[in-house]
């Protein structure tokens, strides 16, 4: 298949054209649908209409996470996904409008764009495609892993998810990021003894207690791991020391909170455990308050070839967490590739391109039909 911005190709410019008018109408039709995490209601009720009434996928609504899949009983099934929710207007972003080449407003980056490419695949693409297709809306990706709706489709109904192959629509700029880094957050408690600051001889600081294991870990610089090609950076961080209560008391109890962003070649138990040796005997009550696994880039298999050759040398590494680490943990290879500027995420001037959706568009189409 002809890209449709393909240069020469008769007709190439106005059918890009017309194809990115049509995605951003439909991407400022999402943008005016309020959906802050949480209240995703609306958005989803729009999403499941539409695909319901294409009358060739089961539909299945899951508080408001929105599962269509086909059975044409083809050989591959290729899940595709995006998050319905954006985050809170804490800054007024741009007015949401289509004007000058470009959709703005409150999650046109992430990711009423990258939805509006989802919903007309099912429309104009899936029937006709080589791969059966599992498309996914979900809510509450913004607010924390436990309460997504992926987390809660991936508990309670994994079956839903079953797929040979994921591409989940986070904004990558039109660049295929593969697999993602994993994510380890802990909490070490370090004990000392209270007394008087006025007599602090007679008590012992948790603080002092403390900071060698800080230091040590502050100075750590992980390896750089190459996996596929992709250079994935590894990185720990103390993110947070909380101690003490009144001022007038030594204190008997610090806490340090570490985050540790791991490549996909290792496991959180491997890291796990390489910061029990950082903090060292003095670090107590040790606490795993999130491990977000990683996903390793899986470019062998065949739809993520696929899709890495129609992008050309537009590939880079994932550096961050994402449902395709999830999704990795079910068994099915994953990446990120989706439209508009990560950078401009969550911002007040929220903008994508139309040409950026009709390439997205056109990559996926390709990538569904084999």
């Amino acid at each position: 298949m002809t890209p449709y911005g393909a240069p020469g190709v008769p007709g190439a410019a106005e059918r890009t054209g017309r194809l990115g008018g049509e995605l951003g109408e439909l991407a400022l039709r999402l943008i005016r649908m309020p959906s802050v995490s949480g209240s995703e209601a609306a958005v989803a009720d729009f999403v499941e209409e539409r695909l319901r009434r294409l009358g060739f996928f089961e539909v299945l609504r899951l508080g408001d996470a929105v599962v269509a899949r086909s059975d044409f009983g083809r050989d591959r099934r290729v899940l595709l996904a995006g998050h319905l929710d954006t985050v809170p207007d804490t800054v007024p972003p741009q007015p949401a409008e289509l004007a000058d080449g470009a959709v703005t407003g409150r999650g046109a980056v992430d990711m009423k764009g990258g939805l509006a490419v989802l919903l007309r695949l099912a429309e104009h693409a899936v029937r006709g495609a080589e791969h059966d297709c599992t498309l996914v809306f979900y809510d509450q990706e913004e607010v924390g892993s436990h309460r997504s709706g992926m987390h809660r489709l991936s508990r309670l109904h994994p079956e839903l998810l079953r797929a040979d192959a994921a591409i989940l629509l986070e904004p990558t700029g039109g660049w295929l990021e593969p697999g993602c880094q994993g994510s380890l957050r802990v909490g070490a408690a370090f004990h000392g003894r209270a007394a008087h600051t006025a007599r602090p001889w007679q008590g012992v600081n948790a603080v002092e207690v403390a900071l060698p294991a800080v230091e040590r870990c502050a100075s750590h610089k992980p390896e750089v791991v190459t996996l596929d090609g992709l250079r994935y950076p590894q990185a720990l961080q103390v993110v947070g020391v909380a101690a003490g209560g009144d001022s007038n008391v030594v204190p008997d109890r610090c806490v340090v909170h570490l985050n540790a962003r791991y490549a996909p070649n290792r496991t959180g138990d491997e890291v796990l455990a390489e910061l029990r040796e950082l903090l060292g005997p003095d670090a107590r009550d040790l606490e795993v308050t999130l491990d977000s696994p990683a996903a390793p880039p899986s470019l062998d298999h065949p739809v993520l070839t696929r899709l890495s050759g129609l992008v050309g040398d537009r590939v880079r590494p994932k550096l961050g967490w994402t449902d395709v680490g999830r999704l990795a943990q079910l068994g099915i290879p994953a990446a990120n590739f989706g439209p508009g500027d990560p950078e401009l995420a969550h911002g007040p001037r929220e903008r994508v391109g139309l040409d950026e959706l009709a390439e997205a568009y056109d990559v996926l189409e390709q990538v569904i039909s084999g």
